[in-house]
């Protein structure tokens, strides 16, 4: 989950590895950092946690370790701003799958990458995972939604291009693919590969069946687990809202020996096991775990409905968010007292 609190080089802040060892200590089976940036200047917003070079190894390694030592999962999600990287933050002209703009970037249009660029940019994924893997992480998240990078080459309107990278879904989705294959190669087998999807975003050119097309793609590679990010688990697909869910939808299409997280607006025991119902074999959660470190703990009673938002920041403070984080969390509406609101 975002939260700001790294420095400004990218390096790990003590506030963010308590944050989320926090977590781990609350019974998580899997703890995923904050989105990590491969490169200098792909970041998307201040405070941003990097992998991007070897100064950042030592934070990275006392977070892997003290998340390790508690027996949860360890995984690092790396990713890359694209056109969500601002000029204004990183100081250079945005890049991505093709020349797109989009609210935030105070009217510029990011550059297209060029082959060899392109080509490098796998490689800055795979540095960061290997960079990731020496500092005991047990694996690794390839952040291919929420119209960052990796999501702007998968998209049919973000992703314009004629060369090999661009096309029908086999060459818009080259990109992650390559990605896959090369962390694979550099990591060894035991090594996690997750890769996050969004199952449509259709100003980006993101639509369901292509998402499904793409899930069994993926589940052709050598990876671990596909994470669908569906904000909403409980919304009905547009068009056709008395059919399945989104989460039934993919438990159709991804085999057996992989598994599938689902995520979005899960706050109850009940809500938890009605994703599992659905055919998820992880519930993933954001928000309930900021608020309730130790959330999974209590699941095994089925009546578990814990507080909801909004929430006073001592309550915050009380369960290791830093003010940095509280701040941001204001921006989301309801969640702080005081905070924004509807």
């Amino acid at each position: 989950m975002t939260n700001k609190q790294s420095n400004e080089d990218g390096t790990l802040s003590d506030e963010e590895i308590k944050w989320l060892v926090r977590r781990a200590k609350g019974g998580f089976a899997i703890t995923t950092t904050a989105a990590a940036n491969v490169t200098e200047h792909g970041r998307g917003w201040e405070g941003e946690m990097g992998v991007w070079g070897d100064h950042q190894l030592p934070g990275l390694t006392k977070m892997a370790t003290q998340l390790n030592e508690t027996g949860t999962v360890s995984l690092a999600q790396i990713f890359h701003g694209g056109m969500r990287a601002p000029k204004s933050l990183n100081g250079v002209q945005p890049v991505s799958a093709s020349e797109n703009t989009e609210d935030g970037m105070d009217g510029l249009y990011t550059r297209e990458l060029r082959h060899q660029e392109v080509l490098d940019m796998i490689q800055s994924f795979t540095d960061a995972a290997v960079r990731c893997q020496k500092a005991g992480f047990h694996g690794v998240e390839l952040h291919g939604a929420h119209s960052y990078l990796i999501c702007q080459f998968l998209g049919s309107v973000t992703n314009r291009r004629k060369d090999e990278w661009g096309g029908d879904l086999m060459g818009r989705s080259k990109f992650l693919r390559d990605i896959i294959t090369s962390v694979r190669q550099a990591t060894g087998p035991d090594f996690i590969i997750a890769v996050r999807i969004s199952p449509v975003i259709e100003k980006a050119g993101i639509f369901l069946h292509e998402s499904l097309e793409l899930a069994q793609i993926l589940c052709t590679m050598d990876i671990d687990m596909l994470h669908i990010s569906c904000w909403d688990v409980f919304q009905g697909v547009e068009g056709d809202e008395d059919g399945p869910s989104l989460t039934k939808r993919f438990a159709d299409v991804v085999p057996e020996h992989i598994p599938l997280i689902s995520t979005g607006a899960v706050w109850t025991s009940k809500d938890a096991q009605w994703v599992l119902d659905e055919g998820a074999d992880f519930v993933g959660v954001a928000r309930v775990g900021i608020a309730h470190p130790d959330w999974p703990m209590h699941l095994d009673d089925p009546n578990y409905s814990p507080q909801r938002p909004p929430f006073t920041e001592q309550h915050l403070l009380d369960v290791d968010l830093s003010p940095v984080f509280i701040e941001y969390m204001k921006r989301w509406k309801n969640f702080v007292v005081g905070g924004k609101k509807v």
